[in-house]
């Protein structure tokens, strides 16, 4: 590889594109709608905000989408120091893009259900309702299962990263760390649903922390020299 720094630059803006459109449709466009517990609340705000709930599907899947290229970036700056942890960065990064568009389905199934009056007339209002509440958190279930594979493929960039020396040895540690702690998220939201929301605010702290610093390094500085041309999977 000619210029590994001009290349972690790319993979940073992709990273960062990925975050925006992601942190976009999560943060604005579906928070906007989602009143917990509450069908008819839901079902009015997504009524009132039907085009912004759809365009935080057009954002999820711009999001998919630059998320595999990405991924083939950061198989092309890793392969050098390990094809094994860089292919299996693309198979999990393949796997979660992959999720991340079928999960969508229950995003547009409440966004149909509760604007085609088809469904109004079929169900009434109340079942309408219910079932729009339902879709919608479906997804964020969805969205929670999805963190699985969301933290595996950040596992193999903070290995080969400690392994090579393209990163510093303490940042990449944070980034393995922050790795698993996404994974523990739908454990904790499947397994323990009663836990605290303070224990899943602290959970994501970490990985949110490796996340923008992963971003912030690769923008500002792209990588270190790597050690050796090769790194032992």
């Amino acid at each position: 590889m000619k210029n590994p720094k001009a290349l972690a630059r790319v993979v940073g803006v992709l990273y960062l594109a990925v975050a925006i459109f992601g942190g976009w449709a999560q943060l604005v466009a579906r928070s906007a709608v989602h009143v917990p517990g509450d069908a008819t609340a839901t079902t009015e705000n997504l009524v009132q905000n039907a085009g912004l709930y759809r365009a935080g599907l057009v954002s999820d899947m711009l999001m998919a989408t630059v998320f595999v290229f990405l991924g083939l970036a950061l198989y092309r700056l890793f392969f050098d120091a390990s094809a094994r942890l860089a292919t299996i960065l693309m198979v999990f990064v393949s796997v979660s893009a992959g999720s991340i568009l079928v999960n969508l389905i229950f995003h547009f199934g409440a966004l149909l259900v509760a604007t085609d009056p088809a469904y109004l007339a079929a169900f009434g209002t109340d079942a309408r309702d219910g079932l729009v509440l339902l879709l919608v958190e479906l997804h964020q279930y969805g969205y929670s299962l999805g963190g699985v594979f969301f933290g595996l493929w950040l596992l193999p960039v903070g290995i080969v990263g400690y392994r090579s020396g393209m990163f510093p040895r303490w940042f990449a540690v944070i980034v393995i760390v922050g790795s698993l702690i996404w994974m523990l998220d739908p454990f904790v939201v499947f397994a323990a649903p009663e836990a605290p929301e303070f224990i899943r605010v602290a959970i994501s702290a970490i990985p949110a922390i490796a996340e923008v610093g992963l971003i912030l390094f690769l923008l500002i500085v792209g990588v270190l020299r790597p050690k050796s041309a090769a790194v032992a999977a």
